[in-house]
């Protein structure tokens, strides 16, 4: 009889959850990179970024093996949908809504989608909201807001985190009725490829073809992190995430990122977090624990 030493593997539930995770600390660290890029050319360089992306991706499908389907009638609307609110339009409304208020305002705005992907996910799977989630959203949101702040804006302000809320809900919302044929990696190939094709559309009208040559080696660096951490990896781990533990459990992990940003800042040199950072932090926690728990054991 042979006696194994290796580890027991975690549970799927956990790996998922981890997955998820991960993919938020990526978003959450790119708050710091995204601010190299301030006087780059911003729809070239989301072109590319996007452009790159969905290289890795197709070159990652190729290498594992797994097929990406070419999208048939109304995924092209669903897909679509994922790409220009969920990289188009956030994109600029976070350039927009920047000139208008404080990032904090922002961040607060975004920390509300656990609310939305538990009460309206669930909807779109088939499935009745889960209040033990409902509940575990309303604890990861108010966690969220303590740990991003508050901050001065405007009514152009409010309006643009109004909508930079609704994009980020809309980016996993309007993936879910496609996951299933497509899986994470086709979501995310096909999103990734549109959302390049818009950007350097706009990019060449905006910008003109010559913005590629006004970038510099900063630009450059920032711009690789957010295609391979931010939209590659990260978009794979969250559709993975969301297409096996539902998307209102998963919405729950959006907590992680501004968790991850208070971390990054202060890994790069910036204070400590204040004590209501702290408090913020734990109460994330908690509700992760709560929601995620609840979910496991249904």
């Amino acid at each position: 009889m042979t006696l194994s030493t290796a580890p027991p593997r975690p549970p799927r539930t956990a790996r998922l959850g981890l997955a998820g995770a991960a993919g938020m600390v990526f978003v959450g660290g790119s708050v710091a990179v995204s601010g190299h890029l301030a006087d780059a050319p911003l729809f070239t360089v989301q072109a590319v970024r996007y452009g790159v992306a969905c290289l890795l991706l197709l070159g990652y499908a190729r290498w594992s093996g797994t097929p990406v389907h070419r999208p048939r009638g109304r995924e092209w609307l669903w897909l679509l949908g994922v790409t220009l609110t969920g990289l188009v339009i956030f994109n600029v409304a976070l350039i927009q809504g920047s000139r208008h208020a404080e990032p904090a305002v922002i961040g607060v705005a975004v920390a509300c989608v656990p609310i939305v992907l538990a009460a309206v996910g669930p909807l779109l799977e088939g499935r009745r909201p889960a209040a033990p989630v409902l509940a575990a959203a309303v604890v990861v949101t108010a966690g969220a807001a303590l740990v991003q702040g508050l901050g001065r804006t405007d009514a152009a302000g409010v309006a643009w985190a109004a909508v930079t809320f609704a994009c980020e809900a809309a980016f996993t919302l309007l993936a879910v009725p496609v996951l299933g044929r497509h899986g994470p990696l086709g979501v995310s190939a096909h999103a990734t490829w549109l959302g390049a094709a818009v950007f350097a559309a706009v990019g060449l009208t905006v910008e003109g073809p010559g913005a590629l040559t006004r970038l510099h080696l900063d630009d450059v660096l920032a711009g690789a992190y957010l295609a391979v951490l931010v939209t590659a990896v990260a978009f794979l781990l969250w559709y993975t995430c969301v297409a096996g533990i539902g998307s209102g459990p998963a919405g729950l992990l959006t907590g992680v990122a501004p968790v991850a940003a208070a971390a990054t800042g202060m890994a790069l040199g910036g204070p400590s977090p204040a004590p209501p950072v702290w408090l913020g932090i734990a109460t994330v926690g908690a509700g992760l624990a709560l929601g995620l728990s609840a979910s496991h054991s249904r």
